[in-house]
Order: C-alpha cells, then sequence, then structure tokens
C-alpha cells in the first residue's frame, strides 16, 4: 500500500469532489488534502511517493472532474492562502483569494486590475490559465510567482517560466502555485468601481450568471477574449461558430448549451460529468463539420470515466 504522509492540514481520503465545482458533478479524489500553510505544504509534497499524482484544485470554476474520480492527491489551498498586500502599484495575492475580491482590493488602493472582476474563480487558475477579457490578461500586469515543486521545493517564478500564451502556461505537473504579484497601473477609486459595476451588468446582461456553468466552455479559435469594445469582431468567436453549427440550446441528458450564450454548457439539474463531456465532443464534431475548424476546450477535464 503506497504511504501518504501525515500533514499538520487536512487530509481526506475518498472525498467526492461534486459540491467543490461549479458544475456539482464529478466522482471522489483518492486523496484531498488542505495544507496548513505553505511549510506544510512543501514538506508534504517532498515526502509523498513519486509515482503518486498531484492535482491542484481551486475554485472549480472551469473544471470538470469525471464519474469515476481522481487517481491523485487533490490539493486544494484555502485559508492562509488568501491574503492581498498592496505595495505601491504591486499587488501581491494568494491563490485561494477569488479574482473578483482582488479587483476590488486593488481598486480601492486606486490600482487598475479591473479585468479580474468578471472573471470567476481564484488567482491560482487566473494565472495557470493567464485569464483576461476585455483586452487584458494576467501575462500584461504578471511580475512574479511563488510556487512548490513537486518535490518539495518552494521557488519564485517570472513570466519567461511560465510562458504565458493564450488560455495556457507552462507549469509543470505537480507543481503547486502558492502567491502571484502583479504590477497594476493608477486609476481613480471611484472610476475603477463604475467601471467595475459596468462590467458585472454587461456580463449578467449576456452571460447565465444564475445558472450551474464553468465559463466559456471552449477558447475562441481568434486567439483572444472579447475585448468588449464595439469594433469587436466575431467571426472567429466559439460561440459565433456554436450558433452558425446549429448547437445553441443543445441537449445531452441534464446538459445543455445555454440559450443566452451558446459557449456556455449548464447543468440544467441533473447532468453527469459524462452528459457535459459528451455534449462538448458533439458541438466540437458539429462546428468542425459546419466550418472546418476546431474548437479547443477551455474547461480543464479531469479523472477516469464511471466504471462500466
Amino acid at each position: 500500500m503506497t504511504h501518504i504522509p501525515t500533514p499538520r492540514g487536512k487530509l481526506t481520503e475518498n472525498r467526492p469532489l461534486a459540491d467543490l465545482t461549479w458544475l456539482r458533478v464529478g466522482g471522489p479524489a483518492d486523496w484531498f488534502f488542505q495544507p496548513a500553510d505553505v511549510e506544510d505544504l512543501a514538506a508534504f509534497l517532498r515526502d509523498l511517493p513519486e509515482d503518486v499524482a498531484v492535482f491542484p484544485m481551486g475554485v472549480g470554476s472551469n473544471l470538470i472532474v469525471r464519474d469515476g474520480g481522481l487517481r491523485a492527491v487533490v490539493i486544494r489551498l484555502g485559508r492562509g492562502f488568501n491574503m492581498v498586500e498592496i505595495d505601491g502599484n504591486r499587488v501581491t495575492a494568494g491563490v485561494a483569494m477569488l479574482d473578483a475580491h482582488v479587483a476590488r482590493k486593488a481598486g480601492q488602493a486606486g490600482l487598475d486590475l479591473t479585468f479580474l472582476r468578471t472573471i470567476p474563480g481564484a488567482i491560482g487558475g487566473a494565472v495557470r490559465m493567464n485569464a483576461g477579457c476585455y483586452g487584458t490578461y494576467v501575462a500584461d500586469v504578471f511580475v512574479e510567482a511563488k510556487a512548490v515543486t513537486r518535490s518539495g521545493e518552494i521557488v519564485t517564478l517570472t513570466a519567461d517560466d511560465l510562458n504565458f500564451q493564450y488560455r495556457q502556461t507552462d507549469l509543470p505537473e505537480g507543481w503547486v502555485l502558492t502567491e502571484a504579484t502583479f504590477e497594476a497601473p493608477a486609476g481613480d477609486p471611484e472610476d475603477l468601481a463604475q467601471r467595475m459595476d459596468d462590467q458585472l451588468a454587461k456580463r449578467d446582461a449576456t452571460q447565465p450568471t444564475k445558472d450551474r456553468t464553468a465559463g466559456s466552455t471552449f477558447r475562441n479559435p481568434a486567439g483572444f477574449s472579447s475585448t468588449g469594445k464595439d469594433d469587436d469582431v466575431h467571426d472567429l468567436k466559439a460561440w459565433k461558430l456554436i450558433d452558425d453549427a446549429g448547437m445553441r440550446g443543445a441537449r445531452i441528458g441534464g446538459a445543455q448549451m445555454s440559450e443566452k450564450h451558446s459557449n456556455f454548457m449548464l447543468n440544467t439539474g441533473d447532468a453527469t460529468a459524462a452528459d457535459l463531456e459528451n455534449l462538448g465532443e458533439e458541438v466540437r464534431k458539429r462546428v468542425f463539420q459546419n466550418s472546418g475548424i476546431e474548437l479547443v476546450w477551455e474547461i480543464k477535464r479531469v479523472g477516469e470515466p464511471a466504471a462500466e
């Protein structure tokens, strides 16, 4: 039997994950670890056998865990990893801090990280996926991040280390981000607050924010997110390709492509992870048949299917 180290934080065996994801689907993780602090995390990873897989999990906003669960130690950072510190024009945030909260805190200090306000999830995922909207990305404001390697070493990562690209970075497998520092342009706190209110109103008017979703299902083939400006082009936007393929509102089981925004996948109440993934693959197939363009998943899908 594999030896799992005993940490100071909370370690749970066979922990169901469905309640920790925004889509509310998925089987259990073999182990679920909530570290007490960075040192606890580093010691645990150092002592964990090399053949045990590690999966860092944020707030589950951009994630499908398959119905058979994860043969891994899922690591979720919470209390102790949710601080925000401001020094001059630099904002340092723990990876468990919600993007929206960091945007608000920065805005109150007269620093413009407003693009984070409408991005679902926490800072760790935002860095990992180079999150962005309205023409600004994490890469544009990133200074450095701290992480714990799979062997338990605490390291500092630069932009070159992460190699930011559209919706992806080169963070090595099993490494766990712990905090990130951004350099933000200055702005008037009242103006920044108003801009964030306007962004929220626009998001709520165009996206199914009250439904169970995981944000955008597919990356935009154009290679950039919506700018929010009047001259924004839609030809290579995922939603437009899905519409043109007749898949707005399409359903499999309890999974549905939203009628309000067709690049959002919904759990209408009783979807399985298989329903969601099968619907996404059907959308990809129909879009390819219609346009010759192959959509790439933006939602991360992990784990194993349910046993037959």
